[in-house]
């Protein structure tokens, strides 16, 4: 079976180097309660999987907020016990408004957060959940170890970290194993380089979020460019783009064929 982009191991699984992000479902500024025009991205989350053979589909609680993770599930209930599919999920942000991302890392909040993902995902473990972001009022290995006490408890498999450095990533070490970063990644903003390298030398899977740049670097055919910019920066590194568009969807996987490592 191939793949778009081709494989890499992530959190005990081997998935798609192309995966999709969820965040841009939910609407402007991320931010919906879904109640109407579910049918669109319903569709295309499934025919990301069923078609296209994508294994890796990203969301985070603070999507919606707390709607993205239900419609994931709605969707991919089918699929849900698929040993190759990921679905990975982020806590640690709270929405009070449309516009304002706050980080949250409080060790009880954090533990409400991953309960409210297993129910919202209908399942009893999460495959890979991020810490999505260092609350700087919190000691970070306080966050950290939170979730590592849910992994040994059985409700996280794997533990990730978004939004972080070399730095955050040797402490975080020493508290859990970390199983993937996500950072903001592409072609135009490339000042995460020094992590990439980090996560290589570390046998880290690096995941690229915004690899497009919300959509500038599609411009003139520019998505097939900046993905293999981006994968070919090493075999760690994986992509997620995201989109609401099944034509969208068809133009990244058509992109992304023909060069993978």
């Amino acid at each position: 079976m191939t793949a778009p982009g081709g494989f890499i191991p992530i959190a005990g699984k081997t998935v798609s180097r192309l995966g999709l992000g969820t965040m841009r479902i939910a609407g402007p500024r991320s931010w919906s309660d879904l109640r109407s025009g579910r049918v669109d991205p319903m569709a295309v989350l499934v025919e990301a999987v069923r078609t296209h053979g994508i294994t890796h589909i990203d969301t985070a609680d603070a999507y919606g907020p707390h709607t993205v993770e239900a419609l994931v599930h709605d969707a991919l209930a089918p699929y849900l016990d698929t040993p190759e599919l990921l679905i990975a999920t982020k806590v640690g942000m709270i929405r009070p408004a449309p516009h304002l991302w706050m980080s949250h890392g409080h060790p009880a909040y954090l533990r409400a957060a991953v309960e409210g993902s297993l129910r919202r995902l209908g399942v009893e473990q999460l495959d890979l959940c991020y810490l999505h972001r260092n609350d700087p009022t919190v000691p970070f290995l306080d966050q950290v170890g939170t979730l590592a006490a849910m992994q040994s408890e059985g409700k996280i498999a794997h533990i990730g970290l978004s939004k972080v450095g070399p730095g955050e990533i040797d402490e975080a070490l020493t508290a859990a194993p970390i199983a993937a970063v996500q950072n903001k990644l592409n072609h135009e903003l490339q000042g995460d380089l020094g992590t990439v390298e980090h996560c290589r030398t570390l046998s880290i899977p690096y995941i690229a979020y915004s690899p497009l740049g919300a959509g500038v670097l599609t411009q003139d055919g520019g998505a097939g460019r900046a993905l293999e910019w981006l994968l070919g920066l090493g075999p760690h590194v994986a992509a997620i783009p995201g989109t609401t568009s099944s034509t969208h969807l068809r133009e990244l996987v058509a992109s992304s064929r023909g060069w993978a490592l």
